[in-house]
């Protein structure tokens, strides 16, 4: 949907790369870490293509582009405090794939910033953080 997979792929983000970063704080409910791995990438695909995951991923895709990489002495480049709707577009992700636990899980790898996310700018760590939290949280809810 909206091509973002290719978007990502890109800027130098791929599915693994985000099954990677997932995998960094990846908590074993009883599933090993191989079959772990396999199940969230399936279900980042299944989110990348999903319209509402994408259209905000694309957002924060754009936002990036714009407030970001093509400015110089950007006014957000370290990621000011007075910044929030880098967050909100991540916590959007995380609850639209999975629901209000995921908001939390989202705030474990905004906090950590694990693999590829630690290599973002403002937006898209916060994006791909909630697409990771959203299918990390929607695994360990199913595992139960």
């Amino acid at each position: 949907m909206f091509e973002i997979e290719q978007r990502l792929q890109k800027l130098g983000i791929t599915i693994d790369d985000m099954v990677s970063a997932a995998m960094g704080l990846y908590v074993s409910h009883g599933i090993p870490d191989d079959q772990a791995a396999m199940e969230i990438k399936k279900k980042i695909k299944k989110y990348l293509a999903d319209p509402n995951v994408a259209s905000l991923l694309l957002g924060a895709i754009l936002l990036e582009d714009e407030l970001y990489t093509k400015r110089k002495n950007s006014e957000i480049a370290d990621d000011p405090i007075f910044l929030l709707s880098d967050e909100i577009l991540g916590m959007a992700i995380a609850e639209c794939i999975g629901g209000t636990y995921a908001r939390f899980e989202f705030t474990r790898y905004d906090q950590k910033k694990p693999g590829i996310l630690a290599h973002l700018g403002p937006f898209l760590d916060d994006a791909i953080a909630g697409l990771i939290a959203g299918c990390t949280s929607r695994l360990y809810s199913e595992s139960l």
